[in-house]
């Protein structure tokens, strides 16, 4: 009889025990952000509904970004300038290749994402701050798109505390390219940072709205320029699932040996989807978003607005907008849209690849020496502006093929011209005359064939 109520009351135990554990992992549910929204849809997100690569404590993922450009401006050297999504003209390159995965245990969560490909140059070439020091940090980082760890608290609807290396979010665009519209990333994105290294938080105080402030190095940089940290937040607030709008915010100083020069920008998203049949065979879905950026230099010899010689203006201004349009059942799309830009000062702008076009002054990183720099100077003007518009097919949600057009254009000389940037026979083992300079043009046509895997 003992033994039978022992028996009895640790079966009660063990349900009451179970029972428990479910309500608690029902109530985590519950709490999860966003929960219950279609984010597939948004530009810059996740169109997938679920991970194959999913288990209780590890998700998996696996990305190949291959493609093929072609220039109408045909440069001989096949370089492309003014862009951290391509490198190369009238070739298939694999621009990105990445696997890693999420890890969560009691709380605990960390994730890890290599990367491959020309990304794995063309991004990190526009990071000055391994000039700072020793350990090329470049190369350190090189392989490394995501890698952090962190704690998730129970609070609210959740808390995270996460410290590594992150993808940014100004310029709405997501690093991955699976992920984004357009391939190209209009001016706004293309010029702002894609990611950083530091500390976060992310604070949910409701299903439908996040708070998430940064200590990071500084401005798309691995290391820092000077003593001070970059100091940032996003906010994110969604409250319906058709309409979702943030503010990106950022303050720091990020000009090589200047430390009295402070940086400060804003960007803001707004994505509306204002039409939504998914099971329809003809229209099944459309949405657009909208970004605006503001952003300044003040101090250390320039100033924010109404400068002069002697005290140059130093800020930026774009803008972009994108529509999408999806069909037969979410299986085609087709985005058009595009941006523009200003920046006095150019200090925000890709300096274009080349010979002497981008050869860091190792006295002040932020500035070019060579034959012929592309200059960086406080008052050097530059306008920049875009658009294109592509078509996409998405036989599942894994796999997409695009075909996109896209022109760009400046106020100054800045693309690939059919001379190249290179040399005069476009090889690097060519011997650069004197007379020779890089080939650069106003404008830019291209066609641009994507295939984008993601699992």
């Amino acid at each position: 009889m003992k033994q039978l109520f022992i028996f009895a009351s640790v079966a009660i135990l063990s349900i009451l025990s179970t029972h428990a554990q479910q309500k608690s992992e029902t109530e985590k549910e519950e709490k999860t952000p966003f929960d219950g929204m279609d984010l597939t849809w948004q530009n810059g997100n996740d169109r997938r509904t679920h991970s194959v690569l999913q288990s209780k404590y590890v998700t998996g993922s696996v990305m190949l970004d291959a493609n093929y450009n072609f220039s109408f401006n045909n440069p001989i050297d096949n370089t492309v300038v003014g862009s951290t999504a391509l490198a190369r003209h009238n070739e298939m390159q694999v621009s990105f290749a990445g696997i890693g995965a999420e890890f969560n245990y009691q709380n605990a969560r960390a994730k890890i994402m290599t990367q491959f490909g020309t990304r794995s140059t063309v991004v990190p070439r526009n990071d000055y701050s391994p000039y700072r020091g020793q350990y090329d940090l470049a190369n350190v980082y090189r392989y490394l798109s995501e890698a952090y760890a962190g704690y998730h608290f129970d609070v609210w609807h959740g808390i995270n505390v996460d410290a590594g290396m992150f993808m940014s979010y100004i310029g709405l665009n997501s690093y991955y390219q699976v992920e984004n519209w357009e391939y190209q990333a209009s001016f706004t994105s293309d010029n702002t940072p894609w990611f950083f290294n530091g500390l976060r938080v992310q604070i949910f105080p409701n299903s439908k709205l996040k708070i998430e402030p940064w200590i990071i190095n500084g401005w798309q940089s691995y290391g820092k320029f000077n003593s001070m940290p970059g100091l940032g937040m996003n906010i994110t607030w969604m409250p319906k699932e058709w309409f979702k709008i943030l503010t990106n915010d950022y303050y720091g100083t990020d000009a090589a040996g200047i430390p009295d020069r402070k940086r400060f920008h804003s960007d803001n998203s707004l994505l509306i989807r204002y039409f939504n049949r998914p099971k329809s065979k003809g229209i099944s879905r459309m949405a657009f978003s909208a970004t605006g950026d503001f952003g300044f230099e003040n101090g250390g010899g320039v100033r924010a607005f109404n400068g002069d010689s002697t005290t140059p203006s130093q800020h930026f201004i774009s803008g972009m907008i994108y529509n999408r349009i999806w069909f037969n059942r979410n299986k085609f799309a087709w985005t058009i849209g595009g941006g523009y830009m200003t920046n006095p000062g150019r200090y925000l702008v890709l300096l274009p690849t080349g010979d002497a076009s981008a050869l860091p002054n190792p006295n002040n990183p932020t500035q070019t020496v060579g034959t012929h720099p592309f200059t960086a100077n406080p008052g050097d003007k530059f306008e920049g502006w875009d658009y294109s518009t592509n078509l996409d097919w998405m036989p599942n949600q894994s796999l997409t093929f695009r075909l996109e057009y896209v022109h760009r254009q400046s106020s100054v000389p800045y693309f690939a011209g059919r001379g190249g940037v290179t040399s005069p026979t476009g090889y690097t083992t060519t011997s650069v005359p004197a007379n020779w300079k890089p080939d650069l043009v106003k404008s830019e046509d291209r066609i641009i064939l994507a295939l984008l895997f993601r699992l």
